[in-house]
């Protein structure tokens, strides 16, 4: 399969990674997945805008350094070290076997390329209100793994955004 990504030096992008078959094990295993990203920005840097951690996926926005554009690489570094000592909970295909894959993250992952303020703002919204919206937490500040409480921090949001009513704009986006 012929699958091309578009890539941006210094591009700021969305991602969706999903867990093979959507086995919960992020959160199970945060702690690996914190060092993994720790050691893969400290080898390659970008910037993390924002982030949530669920069960069995994540959503992340990323800045890349001006010079560069390999987002691709970045993922494989960091779910190469995720994985390295997890014990796959489901058995590899035989494709998966023959490339000595563990069953652990779907293959590929979603990307888009943020493209002004207001796509850019749309997308922290939709990370943020993420474990509302999959009924893990009954507001974005209730959960644990997410960028949120920075965000308050850095005055982008009221403690208490998305906690008492649907948030505005996010009825279209379905990027799962």
């Amino acid at each position: 399969m012929d699958y091309r990504r578009f890539r941006h030096r210094g591009g700021t992008y969305f991602f969706t990674v999903v867990t093979y078959q959507r086995q919960p094990l992020l959160v199970t295993h945060i702690e690996r997945l914190r060092h993994a990203f720790r050691t893969v920005r400290r080898r390659r840097p970008f910037a993390i805008e924002a982030v949530v951690v669920l069960p069995d996926h994540l959503h992340a926005i990323w800045r890349l350094p001006e010079d560069d554009a390999d987002f691709s690489g970045r993922w494989q570094q960091i779910k190469r070290l995720f994985s390295a000592g997890i014990e796959p909970r489901l058995s590899a295909s035989p494709s998966r076997q023959g490339k000595r894959e563990k069953s652990i993250w779907q293959r590929r992952f979603w990307e888009h390329a943020i493209r002004d303020d207001g796509d850019w703002r749309r997308h922290v919204d939709y990370i943020h209100f993420n474990p509302v919206r999959h009924g893990y937490a009954m507001s974005p500040g209730a959960w644990s793994y997410s960028s949120f409480r920075r965000a308050v921090r850095q005055v982008w949001y009221a403690a208490d955004w998305g906690s008492s009513e649907p948030v505005a704009g996010l009825e279209g986006m379905d990027v799962e």
